[in-house]
């Protein structure tokens, strides 16, 4: 089946972007190189286009209870203009996808999916509202979706687009006519993320381009951006197999609002404590631990790498791994397969940078 394709693809195959599949899509990679875009976000401003992630819309009397029923976070006392980040679980713990709810009104929210879960995520939102009175709408086809971030994102923002975000903080949003500005991203810097039609998308994409304030940016450095910052990848560090609680977020796993889908197997997992757990590691070599890399102890499989780099940011070598709980203590001495060899690492902090976000 052929690769989608977002409404800026003419553009990025104009800009000589590498392209490639993901998630369904045909996705620029990267435009300069990785290490420039990366560091562009880091010091500057630098422009994704994020319009291959997926719009479903949720309304109706039941909306705030099903929604609730469907989500480990809770909705229930979020102002409108608020935005919460959660998972979407099945019975036994594994996840769905994680997702951002954007409360719209107290009776309709809005859902941003991952582009690579789309059509399971929109199959089993319709399969789990049996029984509410809810209307759900697919918009992932309406709305193309940019992620201004960085230092400078605010003024770009403000002066080239002329949107007024000031006000924003962290996780909140607002919308101007049909356009929807929001605080938030996955780079670990400040910034938003503007959604709209494609007319919209692609005026706003030719004003950033011609600017000369920022940069257009690839998916390359998305990757290396959100886990510099400890920041999970569905298929990654969650997965139909690993927990919220196996990979370190139970703050966004609300045990105390009630009945929701998975509950019965987190609370277990939280109360007895997970089999496994992700865990970062650093490497004393500048070798570069893979996803499926093997971790040992004394020669034993206890895991395997989730997402590894040679850090941009912190010139390290380091990696998140999921590995048996008996080996998660921070200081506990593993080694890492890659190829042939085995190499050194320490059991660390899943955060190798710090976040810079505005409050």
């Amino acid at each position: 089946m052929e690769n989608k394709k977002t409404c800026l693809y003419d553009k990025h195959v104009a800009l000589g972007a590498l392209i490639s599949p993901f998630g369904g899509f045909d996705m620029p990679i990267q435009y300069s190189n990785i290490v420039d875009e990366h560091q562009t976000v880091r010091q500057a401003c630098g422009v994704f286009d994020v319009s291959h992630m997926g719009e479903v819309l949720i309304s109706g009397p039941d909306a705030e209870r099903y929604v609730n029923h469907i989500f480990t976070n809770d909705v229930r006392e979020m102002p409108v203009g608020k935005i919460l980040y959660g998972m979407m679980c099945y019975e036994h713990g594994g996840v769905v996808d994680d997702l951002l709810v954007y409360k719209m009104a107290s009776d309709c929210f809005f859902l941003v999916i991952n582009a690579s879960n789309i059509d399971k995520d929109w199959a089993w939102i319709q399969e789990q509202a049996k029984g509410y009175d809810v209307q759900l709408e697919h918009q992932s086809d309406q709305y193309g979706e940019l992620a201004i971030q960085g230092p400078e994102a605010e003024a770009v923002m403000e002066e080239v687009l002329g949107l007024e975000c000031k006000e924003l903080v962290f996780y909140t949003f607002k919308t101007i006519g049909k356009v929807i500005v929001s605080r938030t991203g996955y780079t670990g810097e400040d910034g938003f993320e503007v959604y709209a039609d494609a007319a919209y998308i692609n005026e706003c994409w030719d004003k950033l381009m011609a600017s000369g304030r920022c940069k257009p940016c690839g998916l390359g450095c998305r990757d290396t951006l959100r886990f510099e910052v400890g920041l999970p990848l569905y298929g990654d560090e969650l997965s139909e197999d690993i927990t919220p609680i196996m990979a370190g977020l139970g703050i966004f796993v609300k045990l105390d609002k009630g009945e929701f889908i998975g509950k019965e197997a987190l609370a277990k997992q939280k109360a007895e404590g997970a089999p496994k757990k992700l865990v970062g590691i650093e490497l004393s070599d500048k070798a570069i631990p893979r996803h499926g890399y093997a971790v040992l102890k004394d020669g034993q499989p206890i895991g395997e790498v989730t997402t590894g780099y040679h850090t941009i940011s912190t010139d390290k070598s380091v990696c998140m791994a999921l590995v048996d709980a008996a080996y998660a203590s921070l200081g506990t001495e593993v080694e890492i397969q890659i190829r042939k060899k085995t190499f050194p690492g320490t059991v660390c902090k899943k955060k190798f940078y710090d976040k810079h976000y505005k409050k």
